[in-house]
């Protein structure tokens, strides 16, 4: 990563920083361009072989105050076929260590999960467009982007290795008939880290609730729970995560519910030398219905297990050997056309 000063009189300005204003803010970049070949088998057919490229570039921007508050930014740029740019909110980092992220914050709940090994590379099979079950742990971190997320300092309230947080958001002021957004959102995680022995042990938990903006809705926006958990001992790290609860979900046309939602995920990872070798898993079901006001009963799953070998070329250069075989059910039928078997081969160079 390099580091270049970059002329910021107008964004302190902007923000009100009087004694920061003649100052130049910290500006640090980083990226990385993907190259690889990816093939399926799905439903017994061989669909042949497909390029992959994408690149990343981003830039992160900070600058402290007099006062000792640092204030930081981002801006993301991602070309995985159409170029897409994602501009960061702000993040104040307070002199004893707590943070306080605004606009675009996110959820204290995606915050207090567990790093959980999962499988590299670029395969993958599509899914069935009415399947509605979960992919992700924090599946229901739905909030609109006027918000905050705090974060405490570690050793919260004096105990040793206790992180948490709280977050909310408030934005939407609008409703469309038959859509469900998120009105209104809360959510509250917890981070603990300790010493096991020879092994590094770190447990995640949260909650989130988001009321729904439709009078048409039986369950909100999403209502869910999670807890996750790591270990690492030497170059072994295990960990596995599982969420719950239900929610609404947003399609083309009428939105629908989601009922009986849960997930669950679990993986390992070894290193040896210059190659990492992971497996994971994960196992998403819920049960949907095709219109806001009517209780979730269809039976849709997802569920998938991979395997990657990485290796370190060199500096800034990895080789990437990655495998994965899904199922997809939707309704209760499994879903020929978009289950199978997918590997990819292919190198990502960062800088």
């Amino acid at each position: 990563m390099k580091k270049e000063l970059l002329i910021a009189s107008a964004l302190t300005a902007s923000l009100g920083l009087a004694n920061v204003a003649e100052a130049a803010a910290n500006v640090s970049y980083s990226g990385s361009v993907l190259a690889g070949v990816t093939a399926d088998d799905v439903g017994g057919a061989d669909t042949g072989q497909t390029a992959v490229q994408s690149s990343e570039l981003s830039f992160s921007i900070d600058q402290t105050t007099d006062s000792g508050i640092k204030w930081a930014t981002s801006l993301e740029t991602v070309n995985e076929g159409s170029a897409a740019a994602n501009h960061g909110g702000l993040t104040l980092t307070f002199n004893g260590g707590s943070t306080l992220d605004l606009i675009e914050a996110g959820s204290a709940l995606g915050g207090a999960i567990a790093s959980i090994p999962a499988a590299s590379g670029s395969q993958g099979i599509t899914n069935i467009s009415t399947n509605n079950s979960p992919t992700d742990l924090d599946w229901a971190d739905s909030s609109d982007n006027v918000g905050f997320d705090w974060g405490s300092a570690a050793d919260f309230g004096g105990v040793e290795g206790l992180t948490v947080g709280i977050s909310a958001a408030f934005g939407n002021d609008t409703s469309v008939a038959g859509s469900s957004g998120a009105e209104t959102t809360y959510s509250a995680g917890l981070t603990y880290v300790m010493d096991a022995g020879d092994t590094a042990v770190t447990i995640g938990a949260g909650m989130i609730n988001a009321t729904s903006d439709s009078s048409a809705a039986l369950n909100d926006k999403s209502n869910s729970a999670a807890f996750s958990i790591s270990a690492v001992t030497g170059n072994l790290t295990l960990g596995g995560g599982m969420s719950n609860g239900s929610g609404t979900y947003s399609k083309t046309t009428t939105d629908g519910e989601l009922d009986d939602v849960s997930y669950a995920e679990a993986g390992a990872s070894y290193v040896s030398g210059d190659m990492t070798m992971t497996i994971s898993m994960v196992q998403g079901d819920a049960s949907d219905s095709t219109a806001l006001g009517t209780a979730g009963a269809g039976s849709d799953e997802h569920s998938s297990i991979s395997g990657s070998i990485d290796y370190a070329v060199a500096d800034g250069i990895s080789a990437t050997i990655g495998y994965t075989d899904v199922d997809n059910t939707n309704d209760g039928t499994l879903s020929t056309a978009n289950s199978g078997s997918s590997w990819y081969v292919g190198a990502t160079v960062s800088f």
